[in-house]
C-alpha cells in the first residue's frame, strides 16, 4: 500500500502545544508531503483530561521501561483495554521520536505489529495508547517467576510470527523500516498467544530500492545490550540485516530460557564454541528430549545464520520465517506419531 506522511505537525493539533523547532535532516521524522487524511482517520488525537479520565487518573501501572509508564486504560461505549505509555520526560526520549512512532504505526497494519488506538500531546505530556495485548511481553513468558513454561510448539509459532511482522516490516511497505530494537520485551502476545511487535520508537525508515542490495543508512548507535548487532556498533551503518542479528539472539533466548545478558557473555561476545554446541548445552530444560531432531537441526541453523558476523551473509526475515515454518513442520508430524 502506499506509505503517505505527513507534513509537520498538523495531526498534532494546537500549534502551542507543539516542539518549536521540529526540523531535522533525518528522513524517518520529517516529510515534506501534505497533511494525509490517512492519520486523522486512524490516529486519534485525545486531550489529557481524556487520558486522565480512561486510566482513573493513571491509577494502574503495568510496568515502566527505560522511556516511559505503561498504564492501564479502558475507551469507548464498550470500555476496550488499552495500554496507555506514558512517555518519561528525563528519559531522553524526544518529540521527533514520538512522532516517528505515531506516524509509523498510524501507517503500518500487519496482524504482527501493534495497532495503535491513538496519542496525546499536551502540556508536555507525550502519550501513546496502543492496544493491550492480556498475555504481556515474550521475556516474562521466558524467565518471569512462577510461570508455566511455554512448550517448545508454540515458542516456534511465536517466532515464526515475529520473523513474519519484522519481513513486513522490511518489504511490506513503500519504505524499508528498520526495527532497531528487537527484543523480548517489544514482543507481545494476545489471547491465541499470537505475537505483536511493539517499541518502534527508534525505528528508522530507508528509502526502498528496485535492487536488492541492503538498504543503509547512517545512525547514531541505538538498541539495547545484548541484542545489537556488533556490525552496526563497529560501523554505524544500518541496514535490515541488524534487526536479523538481533532476531537470532532472539531465538537463542526462546531455546535457552536465559537472558541475553548472558547469552552475550557466555557465547555472543567471543563465540569460542559452535552454535550448536552453546546451544545443546544451555537448552532450557523444560524442552530437553522434546524437540524432534530435524526440527532442531534447521532452528539451528537459522539461528547461525542470523548471528553470523558479516550482515551481508546473514538470511533476510522472508527466508528466516520458511526455515522456522519448516522446522515447525517436522516438530508437528513428530508430535501426531
Amino acid at each position: 500500500m502506499g506509505f503517505p506522511f505527513f507534513s509537520g505537525l498538523s495531526c498534532f493539533g494546537d500549534s502551542s502545544q507543539r516542539v518549536t523547532n521540529p526540523s531535522s535532516s533525518d528522513p524517518t521524522l520529517i516529510s515534506t508531503e501534505p497533511p494525509s487524511s490517512i492519520i486523522t482517520e486512524l490516529c486519534h488525537q485525545f486531550t489529557l483530561a481524556e487520558i486522565q479520565s480512561v486510566t482513573r487518573n493513571f491509577e494502574k501501572s503495568l510496568g515502566e521501561s527505560r522511556f516511559g509508564i505503561v498504564h492501564r486504560g479502558y475507551v469507548g461505549n464498550t470500555y476496550k483495554p488499552v495500554a496507555v505509555k506514558q512517555y518519561k520526560k528525563d528519559s531522553g526520549f524526544g518529540f521527533l521520536e514520538f512522532k516517528n512512532e505515531v506516524v509509523l504505526l498510524s501507517q503500518l497494519h500487519h496482524p504482527n505489529l501493534i495497532s495503535l488506538v491513538g496519542f496525546c500531546v499536551e502540556r508536555n505530556e507525550l502519550i501513546l495508547v496502543n492496544e493491550l495485548l492480556p498475555k504481556g511481553n515474550l521475556y516474562h513468558h521466558l524467565h518471569g517467576r512462577n510461570i508455566h513454561p511455554l512448550p517448545w510448539k508454540r515458542r516456534l509459532q511465536i517466532c515464526i510470527g515475529v520473523a513474519r511482522g519484522l519481513h513486513y516490516l522490511h518489504t511490506g511497505a513503500k519504505y524499508t523500516i528498520i526495527h532497531r530494537d528487537i527484543k523480548t520485551n517489544n514482543i507481545l502476545l494476545d489471547d491465541n498467544w499470537e505475537p505483536k511487535i511493539s517499541g518502534l520508537t527508534l525505528s528508522k525508515r530507508v528509502s526502498l530500492k528496485s535492487s536488492k542490495s541492503l538498504k543503509r543508512t547512517e545512525s547514531d548507535i541505538k538498541g539495547t545490550y545484548g541484542y545489537k548487532d556488533p556490525e552496526y556498533e563497529r560501523t554505524g551503518v544500518l541496514t535490515e540485516k541488524s534487526d536479523v542479528y538481533s532476531f537470532g539472539v532472539v531465538l537463542l533466548e526462546v531455546v535457552s530460557a536465559k537472558p541475553p545478558r548472558e547469552i552475550y557473555r557466555e557465547y555472543l561476545e567471543d563465540c569460542n564454541q559452535s552454535l550448536e554446541s552453546y546451544a545443546e548445552k544451555n537448552v532450557d530444560r523444560f524442552l530437553k528430549s522434546k524437540i524432534e531432531p530435524d526440527c532442531w537441526k534447521i532452528f539451528v541453523d537459522i539461528t547461525e545464520r542470523c548471528l553470523l558476523a558479516e550482515g551481508r551473509e546473514r538470511p533476510d526475515m522472508g527466508e528466516v520465517e520458511v526455515e522456522l515454518q519448516h522446522a515447525l513442520q517436522f516438530q508437528e508430524e513428530a508430535d501426531r506419531i
